[in-house]
């Protein structure tokens, strides 16, 4: 069995991951977008903006790649 839990190593997973440093780049700034709008910006307009509308739930909507 292959990477899945802890192993006698300590670590997570004796594997690593293939991701390159471009796909990771690129899921670091997906995650950033995925966030709530914050409270300040909800008090400066006066809460026309209630929600963030562009938000992403990772088991429903993937990314298209």
């Amino acid at each position: 069995h292959y990477g899945r839990g802890p192993s006698r190593t300590g670590r997570a997973s004796a594997r690593p991951s293939h991701k390159s440093f471009r796909i990771k780049r690129v899921l670091a700034k997906k995650q950033k977008q995925n966030r709530p709008v914050p409270y300040g910006i909800r008090q400066r307009t006066d809460n026309t903006i209630r929600y963030n509308s562009k938000r992403r739930h990772g088991r429903r909507t993937k990314l298209g790649w």
